[in-house]
């Protein structure tokens, strides 16, 4: 991958953490162009030091003379397969942003601190800098993995006021020991996105600590959230209603508007947007189609105007003739008690699609054919008869990628 970055966007300066150097190195020992490596923290051989670049440059620098469509920064999608796409935003977006959303959803000011985690990618990159830049409020960063005990421990000493995580995140710091004792009376609202928060998730982080989370849904091509949970206007499962600034719509496979309760592929248009991604003219147009921004994601609209999170354009399942949304059945499971994760996906058996569970047990071990039968039950006695999964396999732990997110594609072969 990095290589890949390197030679794709014709970068020749990287700045590197010194825990990844060594393998930045081993990736560079190849390349046919000449790089700068500026390390963050003592400088190796071949290298330059960060802080020793800084001194040498004490002091204001004027800002830079940039017109509102001038290309401004690059972000990398985060797909759970293939090689990234390369997303151009403009110097227009990142304040388009913190109007619609920091303000109006969130509500954000120079009096609040916030703390997010995963910095590197659109929802963070908002979180962690640009909002609280734009408000005149305080960020706190966090180095090293996203443990539940490190990040409660920087709860308790910064006591931030907005907490923006993942809800793999929210789900893991609810299930380890020390959330038990943790205190987190000075965050006034919770921020999700990513992928789906589970609605048992969202009702037993309200029971235990009494916050809201406000879940939405954004994306690297839209730069962050645009459609959100409000504290007026929730709906816990839901990705909520659109952020003032834009608009939604939901549309078939021969692009047609589909009926309330009817699900279809969300389109998003907004001036947050991208222009385009970097060398990949084919997937951007597939992907910009005039103001429109096609998501990818399948989504249903309600009466009341909440969307539903249908699953990926490619993660529907197909069974006996009927469309099977997997997070449907995954946020079934989760709610039963022997159950701490799980992933479903659609399987060929002997020419046919069935539904696969991927399963995390509470405490490891416990799974067996007496749960396996259990949790078919379960899935039959609470959503449609065919919407239970045929295969259940237990493990461990999940396949994700670098953000949290579930490789899907990893589990589409049955054990």
């Amino acid at each position: 991958d990095y290589c890949f970055f390197l030679e794709d966007s014709g970068a020749r300066l990287v700045v590197v953490e010194q825990s990844h150097l060594d393998r930045l190195e081993q990736a560079l020992a190849g390349f046919s162009e000449s790089v700068t490596i500026v390390v963050v923290g003592p400088a190796a051989p071949g290298t330059l030091a960060l802080a020793d670049l800084l001194v040498e440059h004490r002091g204001e620098l004027p800002p830079a003379d940039t017109h509102r469509d001038d290309m401004a920064f690059w972000l990398c999608s985060g797909g759970s397969t293939g090689r990234p796409k390369e997303v151009v935003h403009l110097q227009r977006d990142m304040p388009y942003t913190h109007v619609t959303y920091a303000q109006q959803v969130i509500g954000l000011n120079e009096a609040d601190v916030m703390f997010s985690r995963v910095l590197y990618h659109a929802y963070g990159l908002g979180n962690c800098l640009t909002f609280p830049f734009s408000a005149g409020a305080s960020a706190v960063l966090m180095s090293g993995r996203p443990a539940p005990k490190t990040i409660i421990d920087t709860v308790q000493r910064f006591r931030p006021t907005l907490l923006g995580l993942v809800p793999t995140l929210y789900n893991a710091i609810l299930n380890d020991p020390a959330a038990d004792e943790a205190d987190l009376s000075s965050i006034r609202l919770c921020i999700s996105a990513a992928e789906p928060l589970p609605p048992d998730t969202w009702r037993r982080w309200h029971e235990k600590f009494g916050l809201t989370i406000l879940d939405g849904i954004g994306s690297t091509e839209m730069l962050h959230i645009f459609c959100s949970n409000s504290a007026n206007a929730l709906r816990p499962g839901s990705s909520g209603q659109p952020v003032p600034g834009y608009e939604l719509r939901i549309l078939d496979a021969d692009g047609l508007p589909v009926a309330p309760g009817q699900a279809g592929e969300l389109h998003v248009k907004g001036d947050s947007a991208a222009a385009f991604y970097w060398r990949q003219r084919d997937k951007s147009k597939d992907t910009f189609r005039g103001d429109w921004v096609v998501t990818g994601d399948r989504y249903r609209r309600d009466d009341d105007g909440f969307y539903w999170y249908e699953g990926r354009s490619d993660d529907m399942i197909k069974v006996g003739g009927e469309w099977v949304s997997p997070i449907e059945i995954e946020n079934v499971l989760v709610e039963h008690a022997g159950v701490r994760e799980v992933a479903v996906v659609g399987v060929p058996v002997d020419g046919f699609m069935r539904i696969r569970a991927v399963v995390v047990c509470v405490h490891a071990g416990e799974g067996s054919p007496e749960l396996v039968g259990e949790l078919q039950e379960w899935c039959k006695s609470r959503l449609q008869r065919y919407q239970y999964p045929h295969i259940v396999d237990f493990v461990a732990e999940l396949p994700k990628t670098m953000t949290g997110k579930i490789q899907r594609f990893m589990l589409r072969e049955p054990a």
